[in-house]
């Protein structure tokens, strides 16, 4: 066969390749790399000119030494690898932790030695329970829970988690899907479970939802712990919580009589604050005047019984003059009271009776009378006047004559 053929080193199509063909093409080409010579055409032996086959095997002994050399080094350069900020390596030794690297460039023995798995620390995942994707996509074997009043209720949460401990995630963690999602759902699950049958329907429908996220974010961080699973809970969402579809139209109803209830209290308990001030008032202002009254009875009945002390002291120095006093100033006190007068006629007085308390009453009706006003009367006549005249009462007259 020709050196020049251009099948020469060719698979042909009814054999293996040649392999003898093949290394000394190979050789060939080390020994022009390393400044050796070449095999010439027509050589018999194929491995290079010259008389002796000395110097072809050298070239082949060199070529073999780089062939090494190449593929050691890229051996050796296959154990560089590069750690970002954000992750951490996990370095394997015949498949059992061996160290933790950090960012930057960093190497490890080549496989099947050692081997590195990174890991992203702040990426932040996600897990659903109870829909997927949006809320109508339920899934009610995972949002149908049961409250503490033996109440069913259909809660809807996501959770967001990051990795703490790359070494505890990669070596404790048994997880089928990618990022341990099963396994924090399942203890998304068991938490949510238990904080919603710890507490009951109304709370957890209404005002208790930012407690039952927090307790359980708590509660899902303590099994992960317990476990070894290095996955941090970076927040828990409550998205939805509501009854079930069935019963949802009973359950307004009773939420609508809870707020008609509450809104009647308020009602109820700012008329009493409207009433109860006014009448504490009132009575605090009736005591105050009770007190005043006592206070003043109890000062009158003390000054009474001083005045009537200062009284029976000069009672008993003149007891005739005081006699006559108190009966004078008690008549006074009676008769300025009264309407009727009394005449003395034992003594022979002259006085007349004068009608005192008529002519009082008189001056009283006619003060009121000139106060409204009275209907226009006709003229009276020249003859009626005589009349009135003498309808004058005939006391009078009898007073100018006394005089």
């Amino acid at each position: 066969m020709a050196q020049n053929d251009d099948n020469r080193g060719k698979r042909p199509d009814d054999g293996p390749p040649d392999l003898e063909e093949i290394f000394r093409q190979l050789n060939q080409k080390l020994s022009r790399l390393l400044g050796g010579k070449s095999a010439q055409p027509g050589n018999n032996n194929g491995f290079g000119g010259g008389n002796s086959g000395m110097p072809s095997e050298r070239g082949m002994k060199f070529g073999a030494a780089g062939i090494v050399a190449i593929l050691g080094g890229l051996w050796l350069a296959s154990g560089f690898y590069v750690v970002d900020a954000r992750e951490q390596g996990v370095v394997l030794r015949l498949g059992s932790f061996d160290r933790i690297s950090d960012s930057g460039l960093q190497w490890h023995a080549p496989y099947p030695f050692e081997q590195v798995e990174i890991v992203n620390l702040t990426e932040v995942r996600s897990v659903e329970i109870g829909y997927r994707g949006s809320a109508k996509s339920r899934v009610e074997e995972e949002s149908l829970m049961l409250t503490e009043d033996q109440n069913i209720i259909d809660v809807q949460l996501s959770v967001q988690y990051d990795i703490k401990d790359a070494r505890e995630f990669l070596f404790n963690n048994l997880a089928l899907e990618e990022g341990a999602q099963d396994v924090v759902k399942q203890a998304a699950e068991t938490a949510i479970r238990e904080v919603v049958g710890r507490n009951k329907v109304d709370f957890v429908l209404n005002e208790g939802r930012g407690q039952i996220a927090v307790d359980t974010q708590r509660i899902m961080q303590q099994i992960l712990d317990r476990y070894g699973m290095g996955v941090r809970i970076a927040k828990v969402n409550i998205n939805d919580v509501q009854p079930p579809e069935p019963v949802i139209a009973a359950f307004d109803d009773a939420v609508k009589a809870g707020q008609d209830k509450e809104k009647l209290r308020n009602e109820g308990q700012a008329y009493a604050n409207d009433v109860i001030p006014k009448a504490q008032g009132l009575a605090a202002r009736l005591a105050q005047e009770a007190d005043g009254y006592r206070q003043r009875v109890i000062s009158t009945a003390e000054g009474d019984a001083a005045r009537f002390q200062s009284v029976l002291a000069e009672y008993s120095k003149a007891p005739k003059v005081m006699r006559d006093r108190l009966y004078l100033d008690m008549m006074q006190q009676v008769l300025t009271n009264s309407s009727k007068v009394y005449v003395d006629q034992k003594a022979g007085s002259n006085l007349l009776y004068l009608p005192l308390d008529k002519l009082m009453q008189q001056t009283a009706s006619d003060k009121a009378a000139e106060a409204k006003p009275a209907p226009a009367a006709p003229a009276p006549d020249a003859a009626a006047q005589p009349n009135q005249n003498m309808a004058r009462p005939p006391v009078e007259r009898d007073v100018v004559r006394g005089r």
